[in-house]
């Protein structure tokens, strides 16, 4: 950033943290304790799947990576928005393995210079009555924000502001609120 950026007003953007991700086994036992919110071993990362052999070649290095531990293979699923979703699952439910297999996707495709296509991560959660919550990452931003389906196109709002006060000084959450997205029918949620 210049001289005649900084006159102007204008800052530079947050870059990503991915380390991040690794606060969120520490968030879940908050989850836990004070909205009985449990892990469900499910995350997935979103990004857009550029044309050609380079990114394909990383795509399978990735993928390898991630079933080399012996755990269930890593799917692969599209969206209606032309976003690719890599989906880990562990069995029995482990969030740091999860958020391991996650930061290593993200950390893989960034060095391989595709960080430009990265959307963002998730890890799922699950409440009383099987209510769903993920904790979204948002990649380009360097956040987290709480998204809790709760029906067909309708969340809960209030759990999320729940959550976002719960975790305020855990993870460094998202304080735009225009930008929690909904992730509606997310893979891995």
């Amino acid at each position: 950033m210049g001289l005649f950026d900084a006159i102007l007003g204008r800052r530079k953007p947050v870059g990503p943290n991915l380390d991040a991700l690794f606060a969120l086994p520490s968030a879940a036992i908050t989850l836990q304790v004070s909205l009985d919110q449990l892990p469900t071993g499910r995350g997935a990362v979103a990004f857009r799947a550029p044309e050609g052999r380079a990114f394909a070649d990383v795509e399978d290095e990735v993928r390898r990576l991630l079933d080399a531990d012996g755990g269930p293979p890593v799917e692969v699923a599209a969206d209606e928005f032309g976003f690719t979703w890599l989906v880990v699952t562990t069995t029995p439910a482990d969030l740091a393995s999860v958020v391991t297999d996650l930061h290593a996707v993200n950390t893989s495709l960034v060095e391989a210079g595709f960080g430009p296509q990265l959307l963002c991560s998730h890890a799922s959660f699950t409440g009383p009555d099987h209510a769903s919550l993920a904790m979204v990452y948002l990649y380009k931003r360097g956040t987290f924000y709480p998204f809790a389906p709760a029906g067909a196109q309708q969340r809960d709002n209030v759990l999320e502001l729940r959550v976002r006060d719960l975790l305020a000084g855990e993870l460094p959450l998202e304080a735009d609120l225009s930008r929690w997205f909904a992730i509606w029918g997310a893979p891995g949620l």
